[in-house]
């Protein structure tokens, strides 16, 4: 199998894989081809791909050999036509954000696997990119808020008197709030955290956070592990625990969100105004509208002395090792889709590759895809 990775467009400074996860995909007998400095902006070079055994070639020259092709965000919708009908790519889909562009990839007879829908489950946890990826926001958030805070995280006691520690609210303890968890617990802070799921409360207190805990919370097992929409009196019970909660705090992490749904508004624009002069508000959900409600997506404003930042895109922040976690997770995956003679398999009675293929054979196959999109 020959096996094509593309450099990313825009702002994106990951690659999908790095040049020792190209040693390991020739160790199975994989062919790889890379396009010219896709990996540059990860401070991979040309020379160190065709070191670990790769083939350097222009775009479209990737895109016609290539049985299968490996991106971190969709190509442009203006490759598809480049693509052979039953070529098969592996990418971040977000299928509602994307779904004119997969409609296109439809009718074009490719096979597109959303990475974002590998399923959680417990054979599924070394391919889960979304995981992967929410660790590195987690981190990258915290540290932004300890530069941007003008006080210390940590208590100090010296000569001249003794520092509080700071306060820090994380909303939401999915794998990138656990992880702001773990970084702001290290530099010291008093962390308080709300989740609407029951069941990661003793994750937060092995962390050293507090669970704040709001009765009434409605929750789905069937929803592998995200959170689900709240009934309104949950959510006015929610609304004011969090508002006083966070004019008490220094810093909020906000990281809820709701797989295909706009993210829940947790933080009202009265609770902003209402913070310390000086408050960070770091919005990990900005690009689906944010916890905030005067979240901007890709803006640091400041209103009333409050910085809010609206990011999601920290792992491209962190290039080296957010894309060696994402190749690792795709070598993961590509494990139980190439047979020992290295040929792809797309067994579709496979629970993971079912549940992560969007299309295929110019049908609409993952359940996850179908639903978010209201399609029968």
């Amino acid at each position: 199998m020959i096996l094509g990775i593309l450099k990313e467009m825009g702002n994106e400074n990951r690659v999908a894989i790095l040049p020792p996860e190209v040693i390991v995909l020739k160790n199975m007998g994989i062919d790889v081809m890379v396009e010219t400095n896709a990996g540059e902006r990860a401070f991979a070079s040309d020379s160190a791909y065709t070191k670990a055994g790769a083939r350097l070639a222009e775009r479209k020259n990737v895109i016609s050999e290539a049985e299968m092709l490996l991106s971190i965000n969709p190509p442009v919708a203006e490759d598809i036509t480049c693509f052979k009908q039953g070529q098969v790519l592996c990418c971040v889909l977000n299928p509602v954000v994307n779904s004119n562009w997969l409609e296109k990839a439809r009718i074009h007879g490719l096979s597109v696997l959303a990475l974002d829908l590998i399923p959680r489950t417990t054979r599924a946890q070394s391919m889960d990119i979304l995981s992967s990826m929410a660790t590195v926001s987690g981190y990258k958030a915290v540290l932004e808020a300890a530069s941007l805070l003008p006080r210390f995280f940590p208590m100090f006691m010296s000569a001249a008197g003794t520092i509080k520690p700071s306060h820090v609210l994380i909303l939401g303890a999915g794998v990138a709030g656990l992880q702001a968890i773990a970084i702001a617990r290290k530099l010291g802070a008093i962390v308080e955290v709300f989740d609407v799921r029951s069941a990661v409360k003793e994750e937060v207190k092995s962390l050293g956070g507090k669970f704040i805990e709001v009765e009434g919370a409605k929750e789905d097992v069937a929803a592998g592990g995200y959170a689900v929409e709240q009934t309104e009196e949950f959510r006015r019970k929610q609304q004011d625990l969090i508002q006083d909660r966070a004019i008490a705090s220094d810093v909020v992490i906000a990281t809820a969100q709701i797989p295909g749904r706009k993210a829940p508004v947790l933080l009202l624009k009265e609770t902003v105004y209402s913070m310390k002069p000086g408050s960070v508000i770091i919005d990990l959900a900005a690009s689906t509208g944010g916890n905030c409600e005067l979240t901007e997506n890709g803006k640091n404003i400041v209103i009333n002395g409050v910085h809010i930042i609206g990011k999601s895109d920290y792992p491209s922040d962190m290039p080296s090792d957010a894309s060696k976690m994402f190749g690792c997770n795709i070598i993961n995956l590509l494990k139980i889709m190439v047979d020992k003679d290295a040929k792809l398999s797309l067994n579709l009675k496979d629970d993971i590759i079912w549940g992560t293929t969007a299309v295929h054979d110019k049908e609409y196959i993952s359940q996850s895809v179908k639903q978010l999109l209201n399609l029968k």
